[in-house]
């Protein structure tokens, strides 16, 4: 007797059937079946799998391309998306020489520390929960230009915790991909203003209470999990953002 295929779609109640097929291959990915940067099977053999119609199954990837989940690149394929290389908190501001150069970065401090009340909303973890906390200086040119503070959760990033700083990359997101698994799918800034601390300050080559800046950051793995909070502070004088509105 054959067995039925466990990929075999199951309509969830309030779904369209291509908004539950969507549903299934999203958790798919997430299984880790398909790696992001992977290319999916074929859309017949996918449909096949899941026992629907040809149609349906590309509405589905639409729907999925829609969210930002998977890409499609004719004459190539479907593919997860790779997530966010780096996303730049550069880009907020004025300090680009023009040359396309990757701001380096330097790690001041880090330590694991309990979880600031806020934080652990953010991360959605428990208050006073362990996290490693990071103090980074980005540069351009060697010069110091934003000051950055960031908290990720232990159970994710226990092994940066104890290793050699000198081996970490320049862009975090690639980095944590590549060595404990975390893909940062997406990330939402809020942009305010305050002033540099003494200490942030001093980091910056900037006067204490010196107006800054501020871009708050959670950051978020193919599951949704919040796996990022980041602070990233820099000289309000030098901030300018774009936007074009069609």
């Amino acid at each position: 007797m054959n067995q039925p295929s466990p990929n075999v779609l199951m309509i969830e109640p309030g779904l369209s059937r291509y908004a539950s097929l969507a549903q299934a291959l999203r958790a798919r990915v997430v299984a880790g079946e398909w790696p992001p940067g992977s290319a999916l099977p074929a859309e017949s053999q996918l449909a096949g799998e899941h026992g629907v119609a040809l149609g349906t199954m590309r509405r589905a990837l639409e729907l999925l391309v829609e969210q930002g989940f998977i890409d499609r690149i004719h004459g190539k394929g479907t593919f997860v998306r790779q997530g966010l290389s780096g996303a730049t908190m550069l880009r907020f501001f004025r300090f680009d020489s023009g040359t396309g150069e990757v701001p380096g970065s330097r790690i001041l401090q880090r330590s694991r520390v309990s979880a600031p009340v806020v934080v652990s909303r953010a991360l959605g973890i428990g208050a006073g929960e362990p996290v490693l906390r990071l103090h980074r200086l980005r540069l351009m040119s060697g010069q110091p230009r934003l000051f950055e503070e960031l908290w990720l959760p232990l159970d994710l990033f226990a092994p940066l915790a104890e290793d050699d700083l000198s081996t970490w990359d320049d862009l975090l997101y690639p980095m944590f991909a590549r060595r404990v698994r975390v893909h940062v799918h997406r990330a939402v800034d809020d942009i305010g203003f305050g002033q540099l601390s003494a200490t942030q300050a001093r980091h910056l080559g900037l006067p204490a209470g010196h107006p800054c800046a501020e871009v708050r950051r959670s950051a978020f793995d193919l599951t949704g999990r919040c796996v990022e909070v980041r602070i990233t502070r820099g000289d309000a004088h030098a901030f300018h953002y774009s936007v074009a509105i069609t």
